[in-house]
């Protein structure tokens, strides 16, 4: 099992979107860049979780936790000529877009924010603090996993 950052606006598609979902569940779609691309079709499996980041928000936050429901199989946006992320340059039988399914597990409440993110020295090395880390899908490390449901935890009891 392996652990994941995945990043989403909130305006866009937020944590409690995924929670009103049928089962709590979505298909994590509309990712356009190679590198998240290839982590969605090779390496995100069943069972790993996830961290949802809501990015573009005052403060950014970690949100909720979901857990990966189905594996790596073509995202059907970029066949759907109306829809936001269509590739007219995707072809069905050789897809060039994966997604994965996700379903939500728990919200983080209150959210764990970028800038107190950023006073925990077990998520010094986390790739979403590194300056210029812009991906929207990311490893976390168990020990930054941890970390991170540790400070939930913290937070939960001081609210």
């Amino acid at each position: 099992m392996a652990n994941w950052l995945f990043k989403s606006e909130p305006n866009c598609f937020s944590f409690a979107d995924l929670e009103a979902k049928p089962d709590r569940t979505t298909g994590w779609d509309g990712v356009r860049n190679f590198q998240a691309r290839n982590m969605l079709r090779d390496a995100v499996e069943v069972g790993d979780r996830v961290l949802f980041y809501h990015s573009n928000a005052n403060p950014p936050a970690i949100a909720g936790i979901a857990e990966v429901v189905r594996a790596g199989h073509a995202d059907p946006t970029a066949f759907e000529p109306d829809a936001q992320h269509y590739d007219p340059k995707s072809d069905p039988e050789k897809p060039t877009w994966f997604q994965v399914s996700i379903r939500a597990v728990k919200p983080i409440d209150p959210p764990l924010g970028l800038p107190e993110l950023r006073t925990v020295s077990a998520l010094s090395g986390m790739e979403l603090l590194r300056k210029g880390s812009r991906l929207s899908i990311q490893p976390v490390s168990d020990a930054e996993w941890d970390a991170v449901v540790a400070l939930a935890a913290k937070s939960k009891t001081k609210s």
